[in-house]
């Protein structure tokens, strides 16, 4: 008998310990009104203004403009190198033309990994021409490209902020040669 209440005793337990941990799990997570800090944040949102909002290392005259094929532009806003040992080019790409536009395929390459994974800019690459190398999108684990991704189509006058991430170049290299299947190449400065 002992044992039965023993075996009874240490489901209470149990029972009392879960209802304990979602009763604070729900305190913790509850919505409650007097919270200030959204306000803040979006506080802070509204002060910039309307135009988008500042990221590192970027300035308001592109890096480069680049043209694609109907009306489609690739502004590079910042090539920032980081102590990781990679390279962020980040930028808007803006559909200038009078209709929607589908995103030519040709901007995600033609490596069958990078296809797997669906729409993206995984064909870019910088070309260092004073050591002469390439360096391609970088990929994670499971072989996506570090990369905006999953679109397909912009309206007219929308544009998308988008990123590429690529191995860094010598120290010593400060200019590259960004390039993009069905867009022009460019030279851009990286910082950093």
């Amino acid at each position: 008998m002992s044992m039965r209440f023993t075996s009874k005793a240490r489901r209470g337990m149990v029972a009392l310990t879960v209802v304990a941990g979602m009763a604070l799990g729900v305190a913790g997570c509850g919505g409650g009104g007097d919270d200030k800090k959204p306000e803040a944040s979006a506080s802070a949102s509204k002060s910039s203004g309307s135009g988008p909002s500042a990221q590192e290392g970027q300035s308001d005259e592109p890096l480069a403009e680049l043209k694609g094929a109907s009306g489609l532009v690739l502004q590079i806003t910042s090539a920032a190198r980081d102590a990781g040992g990679f390279v962020t080019v980040s930028g808007t790409l803006k559909n200038d033309g009078a209709q929607r536009i589908t995103v030519p395929a040709g901007v995600r390459g033609d490596e069958t990994e990078i296809l797997r994974h669906g729409m993206s800019l995984g064909g870019a690459s910088l070309v260092d021409s004073k050591a002469k190398k390439r360096y391609y999108v970088l990929r994670d684990t499971e072989g996506r490209p570090l990369t905006t991704t999953g679109f397909s189509s912009l309206k007219s006058g929308e544009s998308i902020a988008v990123f590429l991430q690529f191995p860094s170049p010598p120290s010593d290299t400060s200019e590259v040669t960004f390039q993009l299947p069905t867009f022009a190449s460019a030279t851009i400065a990286i910082s950093g």
